[in-house]
């Protein structure tokens, strides 16, 4: 089964305004990946469970259209509020039934999203859509983010970062196993493509205020059960971790911009031609 977790409009508002869209040497990495094993010119991406769709109009450049999908109509109404670019469109549907015709689509990708997907079915489906010689990439990072703010000491910031990482590990969805890596692996694994790609180390550093760091994780699932089960703990835990890492920084505002290294996996695999 599928997972829903990120429906409500708060956090739909949430996730549009702190979530870090993949950088552009990422997409790049997987319009590469298109490009050597499937000539152009591109007419089609399908970006799945699109969220507030800050990684689909990243997609726009390359191909004449583009469609992001999320089950949440919070979240695609936040997508639409932003949507700029005239080739992008959203639809609403699950992962596991897209609205496009057998052999359809040049470019399926899932930014931060397969893991809550009924995955063996949505694979199927990827399968269904896809042109031969069409592309299916699934990306993710993990939480082994690091901090660092000028002089300061980057391993006492990270520390603290773990122990706020700690606490929110009781409200971590079982769905997700130990690490959700490991089911990407998994569907890399059982794929039955010959040409596919697996990287598991893909480092993107941002400039944000302390702020957006911080409503960043909030925006996780385990925060907002947290959050939701106990409010006055979940908000304890999160105004204690700022205050420590302003006294670690020795700065008094949240406005103050720090870097964060957010480290990355892929899976990149191509559709076979039909026999």
């Amino acid at each position: 089964m599928a997972y829903r977790l990120f429906e409500g409009k708060e956090h739909a508002s949430s996730y549009w305004k702190y979530r870090i869209s993949p950088a552009d040497h990422l997409i790049q990495q997987l319009i590469d990946f298109l490009k050597k094993h499937s000539g152009g010119p591109y007419e089609l991406a399908v970006d799945v469970g699109c969220g507030s769709g800050q990684g689909t109009v990243l997609l726009a450049k390359h191909f004449s259209s583009v469609v992001g999908t999320d089950v949440s109509p919070a979240q695609l109404e936040v997508a639409l509020q932003h949507a700029k670019k005239p080739n992008v469109t959203y639809r609403q549907c699950i992962a596991e039934e897209l609205p496009f015709a057998d052999s359809s689509v040049d470019l399926m990708t899932a930014m931060s999203a397969f893991h809550w997907f009924d995955r063996p079915r949505f694979l199927e489906e990827a399968h269904r859509v896809l042109k031969p010689r069409g592309c299916l990439a699934l990306l993710n990072y993990t939480i082994d983010m690091e901090l660092s703010y000028r002089d300061c000491c980057s391993q006492a910031l990270n520390d603290v970062c773990k122990e706020f990482y700690e606490a929110l590990k009781p409200y971590r969805s079982p769905h997700l196993g130990a690490n959700s890596i490991e089911l990407y692996r998994e569907a890399y694994n059982s794929l039955p493509y010959p040409d596919k790609e697996w990287q598991d180390s893909v480092w993107v550093k941002k400039n944000m205020p302390l702020s957006s760091y911080m409503g960043f994780i909030e925006s996780f699932s385990s925060y907002q059960r947290f959050l939701r089960e106990d409010p006055q703990k979940a908000g304890r835990l999160s105004q204690d971790t700022r205050q420590k890492l302003m006294s670690i920084m020795k700065v008094t505002s949240e406005d103050t911009e720090v870097e964060v290294a957010v480290k990355y996996f892929y899976l990149l695999a191509c559709k076979p031609e039909e026999v």
